[in-house]
């Protein structure tokens, strides 16, 4: 992930002023901008403009940024396709999760898939053997189908001789329901229990031990004070935490700065490229990023922190977090990426206890 300094961030806030104040045309700033930045800078401008009301000429510079475009980064013609759909609008489309089928499309993408089963190798490499089934619990469980293939990977690989108990928490009624029929169909015999609800508002009431506590891009739904408070909750109550994450700078930017715009061009710009690039239907894609993928970007670009829908953190905050609340009784067991490029990363964490 590429980064601005301290001057050139405000370069993008001075220009982003004058743009409002004084319509220049997109490009207008182009040659004092380094050059591999410069379709960001004009999704900046864009994004800027329209969660301002000018709409119209953030496509503008939208069209403008799009010719820029290259290597698999294509936020500016994504967000021009979006804009198109909702009449110029930054809003956001749907309350994402309701239905599960774009989550389920995502979740299947081939890059998505491949680090999913790295994920699910990586954590069966860094945790231990345990003598007794587990007891599992997956917050923000999704469909429920990476808890399956973790527990049986686990079982399969020696590391536990069954599971116990999985405890499924996911905010989606629809998505509940399925996890629930997944991981009963994948692992009969199991005690699943469900909780419709977010982890911030049952981490209090959990009350039962968990051998192991999963999150997959799930625990950045929160701000880094609650992710602090929530963690601290279920620390006394798990052994082990293993985080499949997205490395991405969203958490504690404010609203409208160029190091958040940056931040969500990279990683949403190549999430989004996976999907349209996926052999399937022109309009399950389009649901798929509309519904999920630009849900989540209109909220970082147009809510402030404590009401936007996501907090992606970089790596070293993560670790940072999980020193300062899980330690010294945890340590660092696995921090390896699942899938990486230049601009994105996504990673597996696991902090175990001592």
């Amino acid at each position: 992930m590429l980064f601005l300094s301290t001057a050139e961030r405000r370069q993008w806030e001075r220009y982003a002023e004058e743009a409002l104040r004084e319509s220049p045309e997109p490009g207008y700033w182009d040659s004092a901008i380094r050059k591999n930045l410069i379709p960001a800078f004009h999704f900046y401008i864009a994004t800027f403009l329209a969660a301002h009301g000018e709409g119209e000429r953030g496509i503008g510079w939208l069209e403008s940024g799009t010719l820029a475009e290259e290597e698999g980064l294509f936020g500016c013609g994504f967000l021009l396709g979006f804009l198109r759909r909702h009449g110029g609008r930054l809003i956001v489309p749907v309350a994402p999760f309701q239905d599960p089928r774009p989550f389920i499309h995502f979740a299947g993408v081939p890059a998505m898939k491949t680090a999913r089963q790295q994920f699910v190798r990586q954590c069966t490499h860094s945790l231990p053997v345990f003598d007794r089934p587990l007891r599992f619990m997956d917050i923000g469980c999704g469909d429920g189908a990476l808890t399956a293939a973790v527990l049986n990977h686990l079982v399969e690989a020696g590391k536990a001789p069954g599971i116990s108990e999985v405890l499924l928490i996911e905010p989606s009624p629809a998505m509940a329901d399925l996890a629930e029929e997944t991981v009963r169909s994948a692992l009969p015999g199991v005690d699943v229990m469900v909780r419709n609800s977010r982890i911030q508002d049952c981490s209090s009431t959990i009350g039962n031990s968990f051998d192991i506590a999963m999150s997959s891009l799930a625990y950045h739904h929160m701000p880094l004070e609650q992710k602090r408070v929530n963690l601290s909750r279920l620390k006394p109550w798990i052994d082990h935490l293993v985080l499949f994450e997205m490395d991405a700078n969203n958490d504690t930017p404010d609203l409208y700065t160029p190091d958040l715009a940056l931040s969500v061009y990279q990683s949403y710009s190549r999430i989004i490229d996976f999907i349209f690039t996926h052999d399937a239907p022109v309009d399950l894609a389009i649901d798929c990023v509309d519904s999920f993928m630009m849900a989540e970007i209109v909220s970082l670009l147009t809510e402030p922190r404590g009401k936007r829908l996501d907090y992606h953190m970089l790596r070293g905050q993560w670790h940072a977090l999980f020193s300062e609340v899980l330690g010294p009784e945890f340590s660092c067991r696995c921090d390896s990426s699942a899938y990486a490029d230049e601009y994105m990363t996504l990673f597996t964490l696991h902090y175990g206890r001592d």
